[in-house]
């Protein structure tokens, strides 16, 4: 039951798409894109690419939505409750990706962040290569920002990034080939968590120290979905990434655990 006045404050919540897998142990996709949302003050709506069965240690099983699926998904948020930011994390197969291009497209969605998982941690490539070009071809051009991490951004540009320069260069280089702002996490490597954001407007990079918190699980889909809820309450992209890079900044200096529950999010961190 709604406590009196809550309407009101339902009404100023601003809605948010997250267009992402399933993580049964809860700690990255669909629910720590929710959570996240919800954390930054908006409201969470989903649209399911995939079911994995998975854990902090591993994924043990996957299965698909269909296209169809999936767009009927996207039509019934978009029909009756309207984004005004849109997150897109593992979207695994090219047919769910020109769908998710043909809703956005239909529905003139604004703000879309695309967190581009292509690359695991671990080296490990998660997207065959019809999917990536795929995913270049129809999301790129209706993304306001991608948020790819060291070995996506070589993916993406073609070059190899082994330092500072390197990530600014790539990021430079997808920025202009695909004329969307580009977010290059350097959170792999060994002592940094520095950050470069390019966009149209210039070259900022976000410096942080590497946190000895082994609890990483789902940080890039916080990351991405922090960035979307504060594009969708109206912050200017250069702030949006500042104050979403400081959730979960602050989170994993807090020592939250980011794989049972997806941390910042279960326990309730948010930025004062």
């Amino acid at each position: 039951m709604q406590q009196p006045g809550n309407e009101e404050n339902m009404k100023q919540l601003k809605a948010v798409l997250t267009i992402a897998g399933s993580d049964s142990s809860g700690g990255a996709g669909i629910q720590a894109d929710i959570k996240t949302m919800i954390m930054n003050g908006v409201y969470a709506m989903s649209a399911i690419t995939a079911l994995t069965a998975q854990n902090t240690t591993g994924v043990s099983g996957v299965q698909n939505v269909t296209p169809e699926f999936l767009g009927q998904q996207m039509d019934a948020v978009c029909t009756d409750i309207r984004p005004e930011a849109v997150k897109i994390g593992m979207v695994p197969e090219s047919r769910l990706i020109a769908v998710v291009a043909e809703k956005l497209e239909q529905y003139q969605l604004k703000n879309v962040v695309a967190d581009p998982v292509m690359v695991a941690t671990s080296g490990a490539r998660l997207m065959d290569e019809e999917a990536v070009q795929t995913w270049k071809e129809c999301l790129l051009p209706r993304a306001v920002l991608i948020t790819p991490n060291v070995p996506e951004a070589e993916v993406l540009s073609g070059m190899e990034i082994h330092s500072r320069e390197d990530m600014e260069q790539a990021a430079e280089v997808i920025c202009r080939e695909y004329s969307c702002a580009v977010l290059c996490k350097g959170g792999h490597s060994q002592d940094k968590a520095d950050d470069v954001l390019c966009s149209s407007e210039g070259t900022v990079w976000f410096n942080g120290e590497r946190i000895e918190n082994p609890n990483t699980h789902g940080t890039g889909c916080t990351l991405s979905s922090a960035i979307a809820a504060n594009l969708a309450k109206g912050m200017p992209l250069t702030k949006a990434v500042e104050n979403a890079k400081a959730y979960l900044t602050g989170a994993l200096s807090a020592m939250l655990d980011l794989g049972q529950g997806s941390g910042p999010l279960h326990h309730g961190y948010q930025l004062p």
